[in-house]
């Protein structure tokens, strides 16, 4: 039996997954979807900007988009400021293998929300939906 909002704040969340890696975009779904989430994916910055429109218009828009790095064709960087181009408020979280500093200023110009290594480790990831998925950027504490 799927677990209510009120027992699981995470449950019938959406969110889009974007990554060239087949089994980090399988990783991330699997995590996820354990929190109650529903996910879609995107295998690059072309196929997510696309799915996003879909959504926009069904008017089922994303609650959180994990969106990688480094990607053929389109960048990370250049799709996040193309989605904020289509959504200025949907949540962008990138993900990347490193956590450098140049990684996290350089997606906060491009409209970025945050940032996390990846795979996050279960924690992470919920405590990353918790804040921006659920509680719209504001911390549990003062949700």
């Amino acid at each position: 039996m799927p677990e209510t909002q009120e027992a699981n704040p995470c449950a019938g969340k959406r969110i889009l997954v974007v990554d060239d890696a087949k089994t980090i975009r399988r990783l991330m779904q699997h995590k996820l979807t354990q929190l109650g989430c529903e996910v879609s994916l995107a295998t690059d910055g072309f196929k997510a900007l696309a799915v996003l429109r879909k959504q926009k218009i069904a008017k089922q828009p994303f609650d959180l988009i994990f969106l990688d790095i480094q990607m053929p064709d389109i960048d990370g960087y250049e799709c996040c400021t193309l989605i904020r181009n289509q959504d200025r408020n949907v949540p962008v979280v990138m993900l990347s293998s490193a956590d450098g500093v140049f990684d996290i200023a350089q997606g906060t110009v491009r409209g970025a929300n945050g940032h996390v290594t990846k795979v996050p480790t279960d924690e992470v990831l919920r405590e990353t939906v918790m804040k921006w998925a659920v509680n719209k950027g504001q911390s549990e504490a003062s949700g």
